[in-house]
């Protein structure tokens, strides 16, 4: 399907950013004013997306962090397409960035990988871009930390609302960044192929979300009375929203469900009963960015308070059979903190088997970051199932991915859990201040049926064809 693209540079309904430098006078705080921008080739966009299994306190896969833990597992539906990541010290000791990713189609696994990987250079790319600006009238940067700008700035919300600008426009960019990327990727398909994304930056006391598709990110927080609550923190962007819906229809896109479906509305193409996604916002799918399905993420940014306790992101496969209020509770008593993603996968599982007995279970990936940034002792760690090889493959990079996206045997070859000043100083320096390019990152030639995993829930019912036969004359 590679020679069926569109050769279209931009929908008629897609809305966002312009592609210009990022213009604003904050530099958040990340100590990046004064700098030099240097120049950077080719070369440079290879070593920074193939050095990241080996950057410090970068995870994704099944284990923990200082702060958090996440888990993934397969479902019945074939190749697990989910992805998740969590990169403490993301530009900053205080910045955290964490992601969930669901990939649909063919070649869906692949793409949620792409963009787990590019998706955060792309976000330090822009940032970094803030340094050429101007700083302010005070010429000093913003340091992120609103309530000490001063009383001025606290009653009239300048400042955050200059920081919560800037973080919008970086969003924006680089969701659009990351959608140019996968249109113009040599080894991978994305025309009947895409990602979800759920993502969160979190500085200080500030969540900067960004989001398309419907995975989904909440926040267990206490009310008045001490009790634990669930708060909703971005919205699935399904074709039934009337927003979404009156978007795809104005682009000739069709929205409807199947008979045998009523619940799960699906985009359409105008002039055939394909492919049917069942999002209105995704990465890839470029065989319905004509038709209404665009990039561009619902940014939103929330302000944390000492009631607030954890986040948990997660992919639709735990949504469809927990509710927002389930997922807190099972989080919130989990055995130990460090096993509280792992525990909210299997009780997901169990909830498919109880209430789709006769449908295969969905794959299914958790984040949970803990607010305060406390974790269990390691004791409590290893008495939850996960071994210092697994914690050593997590943070090393020992540990790689396979093509079917399981994880191979970790390597023994060195332990790299403890760096030399040396090393951390390299990795420091991996470029950032321009956006890399996704498809120099792995090798991933697949020996995957096409049609294999496309009539998931979520994702594509049918696959338009296309034949290159000429008819007879």
């Amino acid at each position: 399907m590679g020679g069926c693209v569109s050769t279209s540079s931009q929908s008629t309904c897609s809305s966002g950013s312009n592609g210009k430098t990022v213009s604003s006078s904050s530099c958040l705080g990340m100590g990046l004013c004064g700098r030099k921008r240097n120049k950077r080739t080719f070369s440079d966009h290879v070593a920074a997306l193939q050095h990241l299994s080996s950057i410090p306190n970068r995870i994704f896969m099944n284990g923990k962090s200082r702060s958090s833990c996440i888990f993934t597992q397969q479902g019945r539906k074939g190749i697990n397409q989910d992805a998740m990541i969590v990169w403490e010290d993301f530009m900053a000791d205080d910045v955290t960035f964490c992601g969930v990713f669901d990939g649909h189609g063919p070649h869906g696994h692949l793409v949620a990988r792409r963009v787990r990987d590019a998706l955060p250079l792309n976000l330090l790319s822009f940032i970094n871009a803030c340094q050429t600006k101007e700083v302010g009238p005070s010429g000093a940067c913003c340091n992120g930390d609103i309530k000490s700008e001063g009383v001025e700035a606290e009653k009239d919300g300048s400042i955050e609302d200059s920081i919560s600008s800037v973080w919008r426009d970086v969003f924006l960019k680089s969701y659009k960044a990351m959608d140019k990327e996968l249109r113009s990727h040599p080894n991978v398909d994305c025309f009947c192929s895409g990602s979800t994304a759920v993502t969160i930056v979190k500085q200080g006391s500030n969540l900067f979300m960004g989001n398309i598709g419907d995975s989904r990110a909440i926040m267990g927080s206490k009310d008045s009375n001490d009790a634990l609550i669930a708060v909703q923190l971005t919205v699935d962007l399904k074709p039934d929203l009337p927003r979404e819906a009156e978007r795809i229809k104005r682009c000739k896109g069709r929205v409807f469900a199947l008979q045998d479906e009523p619940e799960v509305p699906r985009v359409w193409l105008p002039f055939d009963d394909a492919p049917g996604l069942a999002m209105a916002r995704a990465f890839g799918d470029f065989c319905l960015k004509e038709y209404g399905v665009i990039s561009v993420p619902e940014f939103s940014h929330v302000t944390l308070t000492d009631k607030d306790q954890f986040i948990v992101m997660a992919s639709d496969g735990v949504w469809d059979v927990l509710s927002n209020e389930e997922v807190v509770e099972i989080v919130s008593t989990a055995p130990s903190r460090a096993s509280a993603a792992r525990v909210l996968v299997e009780a997901a599982a169990r909830e498919w088997k109880l209430k789709y007995p006769t449908s295969k279970m969905d794959d299914c990936a958790v984040v949970c970051l803990f607010l305060d940034g406390k974790m269990d002792t390691e004791s409590d760690y290893d008495e939850q199932g996960f071994s210092s090889v697994t914690i050593q493959s997590n943070h090393s990079g020992t540990a790689m991915e396979s093509d079917d996206g399981q994880n191979s045997e970790p390597s023994f070859q060195r332990n790299m859990t403890v760096r030399s000043s040396e090393e951390n100083d390299s990795f420091r320096r991996l470029p950032v201040d321009v956006v890399p390019t996704v498809g120099s990152v792995l090798n991933d030639d697949q020996n995957w049926s096409g049609l294999e995993g496309v009539t998931r829930v979520n994702s594509l019912v049918q696959l338009p064809r296309f034949s290159e036969e000429k008819p007879n004359s």
